[in-house]
């Protein structure tokens, strides 16, 4: 879906900065509950449906890490506030917009196939991309993402690209309304991550894990996230 043009209403810095005050308590209270320092957990805001002219909003409530879904809105944002944040891409990447994303942004999120690890190999020969791989955990057939029975052998395919640095995972997690019910989602991804960052540490560095969005944050960092991705906690009244 394309997000609305004219964004979210009554965008302020104040309220932005007072909900990012209180999601980063609930990380930090998170952290203390799983005995994680809390430095290990980055907060992205998913921007999805902030307007372009509201982005400068974000720069005022101290947000510096960000994520796009399309291409399309990326590069209209990138060209109007390049070094005002770190860009990350969390949408599904379609091939032919490969060329369009992997110089803007510092991580994406959704690598799914070796076609998409192809073009972004091609497409990165002044400096390697760094790229995490989306797991589709739950098995949804409407979320995008390789299996976790697969994703060993893809690693080992993705093992002869020199360009893409492969540094952990990505899922969604279904959207459920008791975040609880989203827990073992995230815990098969980390027992995912354990099981494979051993055997593949010679070729890539499999540390992170963005999971977890404004429903359930809370509960993917007790299990080990290193990047959320939030988007309505941070912007809605």
């Amino acid at each position: 879906m394309t997000p609305p043009r004219e964004g979210l209403s009554k965008l302020s810095s104040e309220k932005v900065r007072n909900n990012l005050c209180r999601v980063e308590e609930r990380i930090a209270a998170a952290c203390a509950r799983a005995g994680r320092p809390p430095g290990e957990v980055r907060l992205l805001a998913a921007t999805k449906y902030v307007a372009p002219e509201q982005m400068a909003v974000l720069v005022e409530a101290g947000i510096r890490l960000v994520g796009e879904n399309r291409a399309e809105d990326l590069e209209e944002k990138w060209t109007a506030y390049g070094d005002a944040f770190e860009w990350h891409f969390i949408g599904h990447l379609q091939r032919r917009k490969a060329k369009r994303v992997v110089e803007k942004v510092r991580l994406i999120h959704s690598l799914e196939t070796i076609t998409l690890m192809e073009e972004l190999d091609k497409r990165s020969k002044e400096s390697a991309v760094e790229a995490l791989v989306e797991v589709n955990v739950s098995g949804e057939q409407s979320k995008y993402g390789m299996l976790p029975a697969d994703v060993e052998a893809f690693l080992e395919q993705a093992s002869g690209y020199d360009q893409v640095r492969i540094s952990g995972f990505m899922t969604m997690a279904p959207l459920v309304h008791d975040p609880e019910q989203a827990r073992p989602v995230f815990r098969a991804l980390r027992e995912l991550k354990d099981r494979l960052a051993p055997a593949f540490a010679s070729r890539f560095s499999l540390t992170e894990l963005s999971m977890g969005m404004s429903n359930d944050y809370e509960v993917a960092v007790e299990e080990g996230a290193t990047i959320v991705r939030v988007g309505s906690a941070l912007f809605a009244d």
